[in-house]
């Protein structure tokens, strides 16, 4: 990321607001232990403060960080949380006892943004105007967030599910896209290889990530694929981070057991992360979570390093992918998804995609961080001028 776009200064806000974001049990902000959401908001809070907005980010505890500070004029304020236990009833009952804590913690404000099962429930009226950010598809809960000044869906096909599980609640709707969660001047870097398959993402059985081994493996046993071909993982695969486990992924990294096929673990350091996305050419994301996906961040920031993505047709991506426009997109349902995804693996890899690559770049411009913050403190002016 660059030095000068991050500390660059904004004119104060002529009236600032007092905004307040409470995520939830399991994961800290700034994202040193991961936590896409977390990620977002974290540039999102500070974009806001750079603004002139009064920023109060309220997270997890954990030991790498202290309770209570100020960092890039957020002020953080961090409770005692849990790892993400297995099971729904254990994982709301502890999201419960967290958001307890976390409220009474919560200063006074004008917004409350959350995205946590229990806050819009139990706020007081005090904290802020409630504003659910919905970043997953609804399952059932929408209909009991009638206090919520605003729902807002990350993506259409969210603020479709919200609308049908909650009629009633369909004025309060806004869609608001995810951001690219860092600003950069610097280009993307030109590739002169094309075969540097990258997957990044919760190592889970829903995310594809055995569909991919099975699609790349075919693909380059088949000779369709560039000379020396790889494909890199990044992701965590123990459950208390959100991975389908680690005795099942064992098991599969023996299946699939080669030398142009590397896990690397979980990557929290934004440079690091960088750096994959630099070096990889096409970017596979394969999701079968059809019932939960509502709009990755991974693939965005891929393709603003310039990677052409490769992703499974849901409808999550139709907001800003157009297959053969600036991404590609394979069916991943049915018998014969394995040989589909080798095609487009091929096909992503070959020398007309590369004309692609401008084109992938340009959500820099309309997912860029800044773009989307002013569409947020709009939507929040709007709720507190009502």
């Amino acid at each position: 990321m660059n030095e000068a776009t991050n500390q660059h200064s904004r004119a104060p806000a002529r009236s600032p607001l007092r905004i307040t974001i409470l995520q939830g049990a399991f994961f800290p902000v700034p994202p040193v232990r991961g936590g896409a959401v977390e990620k977002l908001w974290c540039g999102l809070a500070e974009d806001f403060a750079r603004s002139g907005h009064h920023v109060t980010h309220i997270s997890r505890a954990v030991p790498e960080l202290p309770a209570t500070e100020e960092r890039n004029g957020v002020r953080h304020l961090r409770v005692a949380g849990y790892d993400q236990p297995s099971g729904t009833l254990r994982l709301k009952w502890r999201d419960l006892l967290y958001t307890r804590r976390a409220l009474a913690a919560a200063p006074a404000a004008d917004i409350l943004v959350t995205n946590t099962f229990w806050a819009p429930l139990l706020a007081r009226r005090a904290q802020g105007a409630i504003y659910v950010s919905v970043e997953r598809r609804p399952k059932g809960q929408m209909r009991l967030y009638g206090r919520a000044a605003r729902l807002r869906a990350c993506s259409q096909t969210v603020a479709d599910a919200i609308m049908a599980e909650a009629p009633n609640l369909a004025a309060r709707v806004r869609v608001i896209p995810n951001p690219l969660p860092f600003t950069t001047d610097a280009p993307a870097p030109l590739r002169n290889e094309h075969g540097r398959f990258l997957f990044v993402g919760r190592i889970h059985p829903a995310k594809g990530v055995e569909l991919l081994l099975q699609a790349f493996t075919q693909a380059k046993d088949a000779g369709s694929l560039p000379d020396g071909a790889s494909l890199t993982l990044v992701g965590p695969s123990d459950a208390a981070r959100g991975g389908g486990g680690e005795a099942w992924w064992r098991g599969v990294l023996a299946r699939y057991a080669r030398p142009d096929i590397a896990w690397v673990g979980p990557i929290y350091d934004a440079a690091k992360l960088e750096a994959h996305y630099r070096t990889a050419s096409v970017f596979v994301y394969p999701s079968l979570d059809a019932a939960g996906e509502a709009m990755p961040v991974a693939p965005l920031e891929a393709m603003a390093w310039g990677c052409i993505p490769v992703v499974s047709d849901l409808a999550c991506f139709r907001d800003y992918l157009r297959h053969g426009r600036n991404g590609y997109v394979f069916a991943h349902a049915g018998p014969d998804r394995v040989e589909r995804l080798a095609a487009t693996l091929a096909l992503a890899s070959g020398t007309e995609a590369q004309a692609l690559r401008p084109v992938v770049t340009e959500v820099r411009q309309s997912h860029a961080l800044p773009t989307i913050a002013a569409r947020f403190i709009e939507d929040f002016k709007s709720l507190v001028r009502a």
